[in-house]
């Protein structure tokens, strides 16, 4: 975790008398932090998903939704990253329709399971 907070901050660092002369290489130099912290989290991501697989082996059946989950919370990560890269360049327009379309695929994604409860509900 040190690592990356000095990362960050590193680059913050750097950034800050580019904004003055050439505010878009300082923009570059955030965006290049942002991908190598990506990077890094990739890593540790791949040890979160093998215990999820873990755990789907145990469930059986009912493993669908922890894949459904799985999405959802990559696409709500995938959909923030962007954002804030764009609200960071002073695009928020564009972080605004990245935000409204990683909504609109959760709702996509979440239908089966809401599909399911409502039948669930219909039996009772």
């Amino acid at each position: 975790m040190l690592k990356i907070a000095v990362i960050g901050v590193m680059a913050v660092f750097l950034a800050i008398p580019l904004q003055k002369e050439k505010a878009e290489f300082g923009m570059l130099v955030i965006m290049a932090a942002c991908l190598l912290l990506l990077s890094l989290s990739l890593g540790k991501m791949r040890e979160v998903v093998d215990i999820v697989h873990r755990v789907e082996e145990y469930l059986g059946n009912s493993s669908m939704y922890v894949g459904i989950l799985l999405k959802i919370i990559g696409i709500t990560y995938v959909a923030e990253f962007g954002a804030n890269l764009c609200n960071d360049a002073g695009y928020g327009a564009v972080a605004n329709q990245i935000e409204f379309y990683g909504k609109l695929m959760i709702l996509a994604v979440s239908i089966p399971i809401l599909m399911t409860l409502i039948e669930t509900i219909g039996s009772l």
